[in-house]
C-alpha cells in the first residue's frame, strides 16, 4: 500500500474517560476541523514557549506558521498526518506529524533511526491539563508510526520548557543533541529528541 493510504487508514477510535463524564475522542483530522484547528492552534503554541518570549513574537509565528492556509498544506501533504482529540464536541489537543527525511542536514545527522517521523506538534489545551489527553495523543502517534515500519519518531522542543522535557522522556524520547529554532525575530535553542520504535 502507498503511504499516502496508510495515512488515510481508518483509525481506532478511542473514547476515554476526561472530566465531568465528557469522553475523549482521538481520530484523524477532517477538513471540517480546519477553523477549530486553527483556533486551537493558536491558543497553545504560546505553551512552547519560554515566559520571555514576547507577544508579538509569538503571534509572528502563530502568523506564519500555523494559519488556515498552512493546515489546508497540511491537509493536502502526503507525508503529513493531524491527529486531534475531541472531547464534548470540541478539540482539545491535536498532534502533526510527517513521515519524511528530518527537513534540515544537521537534525538528519542526529536522528539515526531510519525510517523515521517528525512529531511536529503535540499540544493540549490547558483546560485538559492533567487529563492524559496528551498522553493518549502521543500513544496514537507512536503506534500508527510503528505500523507505518518507521523505527524512530523525532521532535525539537525549547531548552526552557522543562514541563515539556519531562513529558517526552516519560514516553520513552531520549536527547539527542540540540537545534536553532525562530520564532517571529528571536533565534531559540531548542533540544531534539528521538524515540526509538
Amino acid at each position: 500500500a502507498s503511504n499516502r493510504s496508510l495515512l488515510l487508514a481508518p483509525i481506532h477510535l478511542r473514547a476515554q474517560p476526561i472530566g465531568q463524564n465528557r469522553q475523549v475522542l482521538i481520530r484523524l483530522a477532517a477538513t471540517a476541523d480546519l477553523a477549530a484547528l486553527v483556533e486551537l492552534a493558536a491558543r497553545t503554541f504560546p505553551l512552547a514557549c519560554p515566559p520571555q518570549m514576547p507577544a508579538e513574537d509569538m503571534a509572528a509565528f502563530v502568523a506564519q506558521h500555523l494559519a488556515a492556509k498552512n493546515f489546508e498544506a497540511f491537509f493536502a501533504d502526503e507525508t503529513a498526518e493531524i491527529l486531534v482529540a475531541e472531547a464534548g464536541g470540541n478539540l482539545v489537543g491535536y498532534t502533526l506529524s510527517f513521515d519524511r527525511e528530518p527537513y534540515d542536514p544537521n537534525i538528519g545527522e542526529l536522528v539515526k533511526n531510519r525510517p523515521t517521523v517528525e512529531l511536529s506538534k503535540c499540544y493540549a489545551d490547558p483546560t485538559a491539563h492533567g487529563t492524559g489527553i496528551a498522553g493518549q495523543l502521543m500513544a496514537e502517534v507512536l503506534g500508527r508510526a510503528t505500523s507505518r515500519g518507521a523505527k524512530s519518531v523525532w521532535l525539537g522542543v525549547n531548552g526552557m520548557n522543562e514541563r515539556a522535557q519531562r513529558f517526552y522522556a516519560k514516553h520513552g524520547f531520549k536527547v539527542i543533541g540540540d537545534r536553532k529554532f525562530v520564532v517571529g525575530d528571536r533565534t531559540e535553542d531548542d533540544l531534539v529528541f528521538e524515540h526509538e520504535l
